[in-house]
């Protein structure tokens, strides 16, 4: 600030604060303290008169503290204290004494819902990582449903197993998880069953199997979709269907729709998630083959016809190498600033 004063001397204040990227206001001020006698330094703030005494701030905050209103939000102690004819200070000096002493949170004796950790899982093969689910089908009138079990490879986009039944039990899912295991010939310590927290998915008996099996089990959080996305998306085809009913009469109309539905989904599907290959191929290792002779008709193609491809020779869509449910983001890395 000294250099904008002896500048100024010779071009005047504004050019010179303008040249050193001074304020004009702060120029000013400078100047005053340097022409005052004495530096008197930073001005004592003032206690405005309608101030509560420190006495009586005290007084508030024990009111606050004691065991009548310590579950209590200051609105709640404001209008209490008034109903009893009382009045010690407005809603917001509460406020403010409370967020003085660091006590501004929820006051309240209330449930606090624990932290769910985000299921973060990853599949390079099939029968890695399966995910199930339950959902509803419409029954013949109004509030009556039949429950669709469905267990779906999420590398593979592959239905393993299904169920449709009257009913939604542990029982069933017990059943119906223990004889895919078999069919699917899992071995132990090889597998993680994913799924939400249904009270069947979360049932005893299940976690009993999952254990004698050797099959990890993991939850999604609650309330979260996100955290089961492949059983959703199957779910969306399967009601998506343009021949799906609006219901269904019986649990026999409920079952033969699902017997050609998930033959057709697992071998006549193309899959967008998995370049194109239906479940089927993919599940059972005949993924390459498959991609290599679209490879052969798309250079034919090319061949015949290069006019046609303006930028490269085309590529099938290739098979993802991996799938993921809630894919960790990855780190930042630090940008060193070089001098």
């Amino acid at each position: 600030m000294g250099a904008a004063q002896t500048l100024s001397i010779e071009v005047g204040v504004r050019p010179a604060c303008g040249a050193l990227k001074v304020s004009r206001s702060g120029f000013y001020r400078f100047q005053a303290r340097a022409k005052s006698p004495t530096n008197p330094g930073p001005r004592k703030r003032s206690i405005h008169p309608r101030a509560l005494s420190s006495d009586e701030q005290q007084d508030i905050l024990g009111l606050l503290h004691g065991d009548r209103f310590v579950d209590l939000a200051p609105q709640e102690v404001y209008a209490t204290l008034l109903d009893e004819g009382s009045y010690r200070c407005s809603i917001r000096t509460m406020y403010r004494l409370l967020e003085a002493n660091a006590e501004i949170r929820e006051r309240r004796d209330q449930l606090r819902h624990p932290a769910y950790q985000k299921p973060e899982l990853l599949a390079t093969a099939p029968n890695q990582v399966w995910s199930w689910d339950i959902t509803k089908l419409l029954g013949p009138v109004k509030w009556t449903y039949f429950y669709l079990y469905v267990i779906l490879d999420i590398f593979s986009r592959y239905v393993v197993g299904w169920m449709a039944a009257s009913m939604e039990s542990a029982a069933l899912a017990q059943r119906l998880i223990s004889e895919t295991c078999e069919k699917q010939r899992i071995e132990r310590d090889r597998l993680t069953l994913h799924a939400d927290r249904g009270s069947s998915m979360k049932s005893k008996p299940v976690a009993l199997l999952l254990a004698d099996l050797g099959v990890t089990k993991t939850h999604s959080r609650p309330h979260i979709s996100d955290d089961n996305p492949y059983s959703e998306a199957q779910f969306k085809t399967l009601k998506y269907r343009p021949d799906f009913p609006k219901r269904f009469g019986c649990i026999e109309d409920a079952r033969g729709f699902c017997q050609n539905f998930f033959p057709w989904y697992n071998t006549g599907h193309r899959h967008s998630g998995i370049g194109l290959l239906t479940p089927e191929v993919v599940h059972y290792g005949l993924a390459k083959d498959v991609i290599r002779a679209r490879e052969e008709v798309l250079r034919h193609a090319y061949d015949a016809h290069p006019e046609r491809f303006v930028r490269q020779r085309p590529m099938p869509p290739a098979l993802p190498e991996a799938a993921w449910i809630n894919k960790p983001k990855p780190a930042l890395r630090s940008v060193e600033t070089v001098h």
